[in-house]
């Protein structure tokens, strides 16, 4: 252990009153060593809101790719696994920031505000759909009929996806998600299939479009390519990413943002009364309960994080779920207010390494909610016990939500 692992306390994260609810200790952390060391990840912990702001500001802090992971296996493992890690290592926000911004500035074209918001319709349409769906049960699951399909299809159809295949989507992206989790070899494996199953029918999207181009993500990508900007094997690792990571977080945020609802009926019966708040819910529910609990960096040269210096080489997990409810910055932080301002919250990250699908998933979540509350305003839970379970470290995840009206 370093003389700064030493200078610091150490924390179990993974002891099982913790997985279940972080929190208690999370703000005990930052309490009592707002910099502290994770020893059984070998790995620095940041809960306090100043210190994670500024270690996303900082470029000697590199976003660490996940295919490092992989080095934990042995090395028949790893061989077995270097199809993956291939694929991890063009992955946007994998790879090194050069190659980031380079492929930011590509979906920027797309990306735009007008283009995100010209998508309002479209999202409008598709949740209609979903919701009429349910209407005649009086009842269904949000997280299966409802969180995933809506960003699943706004995603698939932005990248040209035929409808017929977008529930194979959801299931490879079921398998891909394990490669964001502590997740085993034989896991892994799985996710690795379904990553070299997508590679290969986005692969064939790709031949498509240049023979026929269309308005839609893989044509511009394709444009990109005869540029001399990007070649194939990036287009398809990215297509695959973006295919994954463009519903599955907007899924996580409507479904444990639904949750936050139920769990306070004030807070529900305040938007139902003013759908206008919806934005600003929206945000409250990327506070209290965003996508991405944590964020893990690198450091590339020493540097000095929360008054601690640290060598180059090091791993800090920025617990983002602990900053976005600092008492420093967020007046009674625990508590769930749609009204609240300002909100200063780092769900999306910050920086060059910001969410650039942001603008999207809020577009989602506003139009979501606001149409499932309208057209279902004596929504209620229907279980008993929240289908949830504990994802160490710091996450969990929404099996199911059962609901009727």
């Amino acid at each position: 252990m370093s003389d700064s692992a030493v200078a610091v306390q150490s924390y179990d994260l993974f002891a099982p009153e913790v997985t279940a609810n972080p929190m208690p200790l999370l703000h005990r952390i930052r309490a009592e060593s707002p910099v502290s060391h994770l020893p059984q990840l070998d790995a620095y912990l940041l809960t306090r809101h100043a210190d994670i702001m500024a270690a996303l500001k900082d470029r000697r802090l590199s976003p660490a790719n996940m295919a490092q992971a992989l080095s934990t296996f042995t090395q028949d493992e790893q061989d077995r696994l270097l199809p993956l890690r291939d694929s991890m290592h063009r992955w946007m926000g994998h790879t090194v920031e050069a190659d980031h911004v380079r492929f930011q500035q590509l979906l920027k074209r797309y990306f735009t505000p007008a283009t995100v918001n010209g998508l309002r319709p479209r999202i409008r349409e598709l949740t209609t759909e979903l919701l009429d769906a349910a209407a005649e049960r009086g009842r269904m699951d949000v997280v299966a009929d409802l969180a995933y399909p809506l960003p699943a299809n706004v995603i698939a159809e932005m990248l040209g996806m035929p409808t017929s295949e977008r529930e194979q989507l959801q299931v490879w992206s079921r398998d891909i998600l394990a490669i964001f989790q502590l997740a085993g070899f034989e896991q892994l494996l799985q996710s690795q299939r379904s990553v070299l199953e997508m590679e290969e029918y986005v692969r064939g999207l790709v031949r498509q479009r240049r023979a026929e181009p269309r308005e839609d993500l893989i044509s511009m990508f394709v444009d990109a390519e005869r540029e001399g900007l990007v070649d194939e094997d990036e287009i398809v690792a990215n297509c695959v990413l973006l295919l994954f990571a463009g519903h599955e977080t907007t899924a996580g945020l409507i479904a444990n943002g639904l949750v936050l609802l139920l769990e306070h009926p004030d807070e529900l019966a305040r938007l139902k009364a003013d759908p206008d708040l919806t934005p600003a819910a929206v945000e409250e529910m990327l506070r209290c309960d965003g996508p991405a609990s944590l964020i893990v960096r690198v450091s590339t040269a020493p540097v000095e994080v929360g008054g601690h210096e640290l060598p180059a080489g090091k791993r800090l997990y920025l617990a983002m779920m602990a900053g976005n409810r600092d008492p420093e910055v967020f007046d009674d932080p625990d508590r769930f207010d749609i009204t609240r301002r300002p909100n200063r919250h780092t769900a999306f990250g910050l920086g060059a390494f910001y969410c650039l699908g942001a603008a999207l998933a809020r577009t989602e979540a506003d139009e979501c909610f606001r149409a499932l509350l309208d057209r279902f305003p004596d929504i209620r839970p229907a279980y008993d016990v929240l289908d949830r379970s504990p994802v160490p470290p710091l996450g969990h995840r929404l099996h199911s939500l059962n609901v009727e009206f």
